[in-house]
C-alpha cells in the first residue's frame, strides 16, 4: 500500500504555501485576541472518570465518507449532551474533508475544549489553528523530524495551547517522553498501512507509563469492552473515539457505556 501519510504531508506542504500568502502571522495574532480559550489538558487531568475525546469528521482515507448529511454543530451538541469531555475536530481538508471553520462555529455555540486534528508540519499552523479557537494541537511523531517536532511543540506552548504528541510504535514513544508538558496519544492505527490493533496501546504504554501528563488511547475502539480491555491492562481511561460513534446506530448509548467502564 502507498504510504498515505507521505501523500498527506506532501499535499499539506503545498496547501500551506497558499494559505501563508493569504493570511499573515500578524493577521492571525489579531484574530487570536478575539477568541476564548479553554485548558484542554487540565480538563482531562481533573476528570476523575473516563474522559471521552469525541471526534467530528466527515471522512477518512480508511473509511471513506462517514456521514452524508454532515452537520458539525449537530454532532457537537450530541457529543456534549452525552458527556464528552473534549472534542476532536478534523481540520485537514483533502483527505478528511475537514475545515478550521468547524472549530470556530462550535466554539461560538458551546463551551468545551477542542483539539485541532490535523497534520502539523510548520510552526505557522499553530497561530493559524488558534486563530479559529482551538485549545489543543496534534503532533504526529511519524510525520515530523526531530527539529520540526521541537519547533512546533515550543510554538504551541508559547501560544498556551495543550499538545497531544501522537505515537504509533515504541521508538516514537521513547522520543515523545521528552515532551514533558504534553499529553501522549497512542494511535492503534498504523498510519502507513491503516491496520488497527488495540494491543498497540498496551505494548507502548510500558514505554511511556512514567509520563506525568495524561495518556490517551486513539483509534479502533469500537465498543465499551474494547475500552475496558485497555483500561484493565493499563489503567488508561482517556479515549479519542470518532468513527465508532459517528457510525453507531445509538451513539448516546455507546457513550454512556464507555463512560461507565471504570465502575
Amino acid at each position: 500500500m502507498t504510504n498515505i501519510l507521505e501523500k498527506i504531508i506532501t499535499d499539506k506542504k503545498n496547501s500551506l504555501e497558499l494559505i501563508k500568502k493569504e493570511k499573515s502571522l500578524d493577521a492571525l495574532e489579531k484574530n487570536i485576541k478575539e477568541q476564548i480559550f479553554l485548558n484542554f489538558k487540565e480538563v482531562i487531568q481533573k476528570n476523575n472518570n473516563v474522559s471521552l475525546i469525541a471526534e467530528i469528521k466527515k471522512a477518512s482515507p480508511s473509511a471513506g465518507i462517514l456521514i452524508n448529511n454532515f452537520n458539525h454543530l449537530d454532532i457537537a451538541k450530541m457529543y456534549i449532551d452525552n458527556g464528552a469531555t473534549c472534542l476532536s475536530v478534523l481540520t485537514e481538508e483533502k483527505y478528511f474533508l475537514g475545515k478550521l471553520d468547524y472549530i470556530h462555529d462550535i466554539k461560538k455555540n458551546f463551551k468545551i475544549p477542542i483539539l485541532a486534528k490535523d497534520f502539523f508540519i510548520d510552526p505557522y499552523q499553530i497561530a493559524l489553528s488558534k486563530s479559529y479557537g482551538c485549545d489543543c494541537v496534534l503532533l504526529i511523531i511519524a510525520a515530523l523530524d526531530g527539529t520540526q517536532a521541537d519547533e512546533i511543540y515550543s510554538e504551541a506552548l508559547k501560544h498556551n495551547l495543550s499538545v497531544i504528541v501522537e505515537v504509533h510504535n515504541q521508538k516514537e514513544a521513547e522520543m515523545a517522553l521528552k515532551f514533558d508538558q504534553a499529553l501522549i496519544g497512542i494511535n492503534n492505527r498504523n498510519l502507513k498501512t491503516l491496520e488497527v490493533s488495540l494491543n498497540n496501546t498496551i505494548s507502548i504504554f510500558e514505554v511511556i507509563k512514567s509520563h506525568k501528563g495524561p495518556i490517551i488511547s486513539e483509534s479502533g475502539i469500537k465498543t465499551a469492552n474494547d475500552a475496558k480491555y485497555i483500561y484493565g491492562k493499563t489503567g488508561i481511561k482517556n479515549f479519542l473515539i470518532g468513527e465508532s460513534l459517528l457510525k453507531s446506530d445509538n451513539p448516546s448509548e455507546l457513550m454512556k457505556k464507555l463512560i461507565q467502564i471504570t465502575q
